[in-house]
């Protein structure tokens, strides 16, 4: 960064650190001493679609690298719109096997970036959930740790069960707060964004 960018006040742009994934793990043991919640094993990369054949051909790579993977069991990968027209790559593991669902994360996020589509890469998460309140339906809690790819960052995002589209300010507050040593969490509130619908939530 330069002089002038100083006195005008410009920040250098934050480089996307993809390892900062791998520090979920460490992440999810103080997230269950702190506040209750538990991995679901589901996890997803969110990016924005570009049409083509070149782009195709990597969504078809990493979903047969994915799929290939002989200690996977259950659902494959499966790719997913969303409404807002969002690309969704959603990877689903037993909930003891975080540490393998984190290098599935990372794998669909260097493989994009490695083929010239890492301004595509929005973000990913990890879902977790509270079964002391029971169900969603009978007031269990959700909550996903989101990792923004262009800010090196995390961010915790908490949808209240029932209708409607509300989130759990405090949570996502307390879950900061207990944090903050583990991952990189962002400081700029305004860039916490909801994730409705998201699969893997």
């Amino acid at each position: 960064m330069g002089l002038l960018d100083i006195l005008l006040g410009r920040t250098k742009p934050v480089v996307p650190d993809l390892d900062q994934l791998f520090a979920l793990p460490s992440a999810a043991v103080t997230l269950e001493a702190a506040a209750g919640f538990t991995p679901t094993g589901q996890g997803a990369v969110c990016f924005a679609t570009v049409e083509g054949s070149a782009f195709e051909q990597t969504h078809r790579e990493v979903q047969a690298l994915l799929d290939a993977d002989t200690e996977r069991t259950g659902p494959p990968v499966r790719l997913v719109r969303d409404d807002y027209g969002y690309s969704w790559l959603l990877s689903r593991r037993t909930p003891d096997q975080l540490p393998l669902l984190v290098n599935d994360l990372h794998a669909v996020n260097s493989a994009m970036e490695v083929n010239g589509f890492g301004p595509q890469l929005l973000c990913s998460l990890a879902g977790f959930e509270d079964k002391r309140g029971g169900t969603e339906e009978a007031g269990g809690r959700r909550l996903a740790l989101v990792y923004l790819y262009k800010r090196g960052s995390f961010y915790p995002f908490a949808p209240l069960p029932g209708p409607g589209q509300r989130r759990d300010g405090a949570l996502e507050l307390q879950v900061q707060a207990a944090l903050t040593g583990d991952l990189r969490i962002e400081q700029d509130l305004g860039r916490w964004f909801p994730v409705w619908g998201a699969p893997g939530l």
